[in-house]
């Protein structure tokens, strides 16, 4: 299928959650070119199934987020699908968290590991894509993060290791904005959500949150670059 007149996406960790409902939320439109990853395609089976009744177009590609010469090749992939076209929207979604932990109770190797999925892979994985997003219309980076890594919420001495991750998330992202400012570049907080993350005490359907995040990410306005959005499209302080 040809993808002139197509948004082209690469969204990270498709597998399941917040990647795979997003993906499916988007090919309900054909002006959506998704490119969907995944650590292991081949198991990825409701991801795949999605080709079936999608009405934009799905490729997917491997990429294990945390394995850079990983990162470098599926920049070729994306290359060898996309011809000349470039890519409309970046969305750093893979991310992991240790157990509900706390500053003085943290396993310091897991949240190394933690970091490093959740911080270091957006910045190389930005910093590899950005030719591609320099040739594309739209020209967005969009990092999932959560309100968790902002001060101002006051939630207290859990999830420790996972809300460090992501207030150096929400800095990575300013610094990408303030280095490009020709490019937009957020952060977005999709809420609390059911998920094998967010838990099943979440008052949010992927659903419902996916289907709030799917219409911030087609309407942002220049002011939001550099910023902590959340899925109702308010500014976070953080």
């Amino acid at each position: 299928m040809a993808i002139t007149h197509q948004y082209t996406w690469l969204i990270t960790g498709c597998s399941r959650g917040i990647g795979l409902e997003l993906t499916k939320q988007l090919l309900e439109s054909p002006s959506n070119f998704i490119i969907a990853t995944a650590r292991d395609p081949a198991k990825a089976t409701a991801l795949q199934a999605l080709k079936e009744t999608a009405k934009g177009t799905l490729e997917v590609i491997c990429l294990d987020v945390d394995d850079t010469r990983g990162i470098e090749q599926s920049v070729e992939d994306v290359k060898a699908i996309l011809g000349d076209r470039g890519l409309d929207y970046l969305v750093n979604n893979a991310a992991i968290n240790q157990k509900i932990d706390t500053a003085f109770t943290m396993n310091i190797d897991g949240w190394t590991q933690v970091f490093k999925t959740n911080v270091a892979a957006p910045a190389l994985i930005a910093q590899l894509y950005l030719p591609l997003v320099e040739k594309s219309q739209k020209k967005t980076i969009v990092n999932i993060s959560s309100s968790l890594g902002a001060f101002g919420y006051g939630y207290g001495e859990t999830w420790a290791s996972y809300a460090i991750t992501k207030t150096a998330l929400n800095m990575l992202t300013y610094k990408q904005k303030a280095e490009r400012p020709d490019l937009m570049v957020i952060c977005l907080c999709p809420g609390w959500v059911k998920t094998d993350l967010g838990g099943d005490e979440a008052p949010l359907t992927l659903a419902e949150s996916v289907t709030a995040v799917a219409k911030v990410l087609t309407s942002l306005k220049p002011e939001d670059s550099g910023r902590l959005i959340n899925f109702r499209h308010e500014v976070v302080p953080w």
